[in-house]
């Protein structure tokens, strides 16, 4: 099969598929018009992908790209990523990331905001004790 993408990423896309077992033959493959940026040109073609493992019953739909040779390949690369997800049942990248922003926006303890300001307020001393003060005195 030829996307519109290097032949490397295009090995490395077909060995994942293998090693995840991912045949072409179980996917379901269907194309719908994109909506959006492209002006007539996303409105005349049908560029944005559909992609259904009939196994895991996973669904996928692509439109970032105005291509739709390159849509084809990223909800590929997109529906393996999801298999191996769901297969390997350990954080993902991806799990990873969104566990991540989810930390950083947790709330802090009342111990550590206090800590936090205390130290903010300890940087915001120092600064104005480096202030220069100019006495203005007229002659």
């Amino acid at each position: 099969m030829q996307f519109a993408v290097s032949r490397a990423k295009e090995e490395a896309l077909r060995a994942k598929m293998e090693a995840l077992r991912i045949r072409e033959k179980d996917l379901e493959e269907k194309f719908i018009r994109s909506s959006g940026k492209g002006g007539q040109k996303v409105n005349k073609t049908s560029s944005c992908v559909y992609l259904k493992h009939r196994p895991s019953g996973i669904e996928v739909k692509c439109r970032r790209e105005r291509s739709q040779a390159l849509n084809r390949f990223l909800a590929r690369r997109i529906l393996a990523n999801k298999i191996e997800t769901r297969i390997l049942g350990r954080l993902s990248e991806e799990r990873k990331r969104i566990e991540k922003i989810r930390r950083q926006k947790r709330r802090r303890s009342k111990r550590a905001k206090e800590k936090m300001l205390k130290d903010k307020r300890k940087r915001a001393e120092k600064k104005r004790m480096r202030r220069n003060y100019y006495v203005r005195v007229d002659i």
